[in-house]
């Protein structure tokens, strides 16, 4: 059905003085898809967007989290398509905790099944624990805020996890490097991206590092001087 595709794992590290924080990347399935794994010291864990395909990207993912000891606390979705989620059941089964989203993707999520076979293959309706976000609720990681942003445009419940004191944010397909996540999918609005963009994450410290949905990490500042679709 599909090639196998090699995953990519990559790494970052944010720290200051009084925590530290820890990024593991890993590039899955056929969108070559980005999911994360955020960790502190305490060995405390989150997953967001699990996208999981094969077999040997879940064992990959699950090797790494039982190997540095991690313990799952939340998984988080930054929007409910296809290849952000196709971990999701997989990930709220082995580790027991809630899914963390935007009620405006619940629709999205719910038509993963017709998804599936747009792409040529069957996939079960997730069945999961859900806690639902709103523009400006924040996240508590041990101490360290996450402020959810709500930027639609590129899905109806699209968000980007936001922490201020280590200037980065999670941002799934909603800002690229270079580019923005694609507005002719379901319920997409090009205009209300750019302004979401625009009003709620260009104006955030210009050294933010941004780690996005698919592609390289980038900064605010890069993105607001170089991303053709701001000129």
């Amino acid at each position: 059905m599909f090639q196998t595709i090699t995953f990519v794992v990559k790494f970052a590290l944010i720290k200051n003085i009084q925590h530290m924080l820890q990024i593991q990347g890993f590039v899955f399935n056929f969108a070559s898809e980005n999911t994360y794994i955020l960790y502190n010291e305490n060995k405390n864990a989150w997953i967001i967007d699990p996208g999981n395909m094969l077999e040997q990207e879940t064992k990959a993912i699950e090797n790494f989290i039982t190997e540095n000891g991690l313990k799952v606390e939340k998984i988080l979705l930054t929007h409910a398509h296809i290849d952000h989620v196709l971990g999701l059941q997989w990930a709220f089964d082995t580790y027991k905790v809630p899914v963390t989203m935007h009620q405006d993707d619940k629709e999205v999520l719910d038509m993963l099944q017709a998804s599936g076979m747009r792409f040529g293959f069957k996939i079960d309706p997730v069945n999961v624990e859900i806690q639902y976000i709103n523009e400006g609720d924040e996240l508590d990681f041990d101490g360290e805020k996450f402020k959810v942003y709500h930027v639609p445009g590129h899905s109806p419940g699209s968000v980007v996890y936001h922490n201020d004191n280590q200037k980065f944010m999670i941002s799934g397909d909603v800002l690229f490097e270079g580019s923005i996540g694609r507005t002719d999918l379901y319920k997409g609005n090009h205009e209300q991206l750019i302004n979401g963009i625009k009003n709620k994450l260009f104006i955030l410290d210009d050294k933010t590092q941004v780690f996005s949905g698919h592609g390289n990490p980038t900064k605010i500042g890069f993105e607001k001087e170089y991303n053709p679709f701001f000129k």
